[in-house]
């Protein structure tokens, strides 16, 4: 919140795990989205947000974050490509590019010396799991025009 009480933007975060490959399975946030109210926008509060939550993250004694997103923007927080830590993204056949996958070590060391499979969590797939529903859902709201804005990966 911004002074006024108005609320200008959100970071959300999910449990998840990383599958080692050594059959252990690692505890990490999944992040995103992470986004801030048009009218906001360019102002640094995506970084200040971001800056904070992840530092709030790691108070909370959590040890590691991924993400899906740019590493032009997500980099000057310290996310690095998953797979500078051995972290490979669910789906994705060796060798195909994964630019798009980040992780951050929220503790000293917790993602060294890794190998393993990130899958994004259920609820991240809830329009792959059931599109009835989520059709349903989304004609409770007011038609929009989709557009494709500067920043968005897909």
């Amino acid at each position: 919140m911004i002074g006024g009480g108005e609320i200008v933007g959100q970071n959300v975060f999910v449990r998840a795990e990383v599958a080692l490959d050594d059959g252990a399975r690692l505890p990490v946030l999944a992040m995103g989205p992470l986004c801030i109210a048009p009218a906001r926008q360019r102002q640094g509060l995506g970084k200040r947000l971001l800056d904070f939550t992840l530092t709030r993250a790691a108070e909370l004694g959590h040890g590691a974050v991924c993400f899906e997103g740019n590493i032009a923007f997500y980099g000057k927080s310290g996310l690095r490509l998953a797979s500078t830590f051995g972290l490979r993204y669910h789906g994705l056949p060796p060798g195909a590019d994964a630019s798009f996958f980040l992780a951050k070590a929220l503790k000293p060391g917790y993602l060294d010396g890794l190998s393993g499979e990130y899958t994004p969590p259920a609820p991240y797939f809830v329009c792959e799991r059931e599109p009835e529903a989520f059709e349903a859902f989304e004609a409770t709201f007011p038609p929009r025009e989709k557009l494709r804005l500067p920043g968005q990966l897909f």
